[in-house]
């Protein structure tokens, strides 16, 4: 599976902080960064969301995906992609006019991920298999990072493997090494981890543990 640490903090001082940590373990070229972004009302809480800084970061050869747990994603996806971003999440729950946003990413060259929330039942994903290729499945609410996975979950990600066998399935949220295996066992190809990655004492230990599962 692929791995991509997450960056779910509160100001812009802290994300320099982690983009540094980050590159100093992830594949110069073909390395990925999640950047969480809540804005306290589709999320439980509100994280880091400035746009203009995120400009600013210098991020190399590394490509970065933004999840927008926002509502009105659509409102905010065009200032994400000028900013650089290669992939934008944005949830299902929340989105209006997907067809504004393909058009947007294929302007601007990014991929295009559906996410759904725990609660939310996989078989709304159904209609959207012949025009996204990326889908994510939350494994905790959307807020703050460090939550406990919920296992229930790995039915949505066996059901949506069996439903469509190529596209990629990312799962955020809970993720270590025991229920990165049972992820992976479900069949999905990419892992995103905030609290396992960076709260290790050594990150690069532990972004190589989730890797070599």
């Amino acid at each position: 599976m692929q791995v991509i640490p997450s960056i779910n903090v509160s100001n812009f001082e802290e994300v320099e902080e982690l983009v540094n940590k980050a590159k100093k373990f992830l594949p110069r070229t073909t390395g990925w960064l999640h950047f969480d972004i809540g804005d306290g009302a589709f999320s439980s809480i509100k994280t880091w969301d400035n746009v203009v800084e995120f400009k600013k970061l210098k991020l190399g050869l590394l490509k970065s995906e933004v999840h927008l747990m926002v509502e009105d994603p659509e409102v905010v996806a065009k200032s994400w992609l000028e900013a650089g971003a290669n992939r934008l999440i944005l949830h299902l729950e929340e989105v209006r006019n997907l067809e504004i946003v393909l058009d947007l990413c294929q302007q601007y060259k990014a991929d295009l991920m559906l996410a759904i929330n725990p609660e939310t039942i996989v078989e709304n994903l159904l209609p959207y298999l012949d025009e996204i290729k990326y889908f994510q499945i939350l494994g905790v609410t959307p807020g703050k990072a460090g939550q406990e996975f919920q296992k229930g979950v790995l039915e949505k990600i066996e059901f949506l493997r069996e439903q469509a066998p190529s596209v990629k399935i990312e799962v955020d949220g809970g993720v270590d090494l025991e229920t990165a295996k049972l992820i992976k066992a479900a069949g999905a190809d990419m892992i995103v981890s905030a609290t396992y990655v960076f709260n290790n004492i050594n990150p690069k230990e532990a972004y190589n543990q989730l890797k070599a599962i």
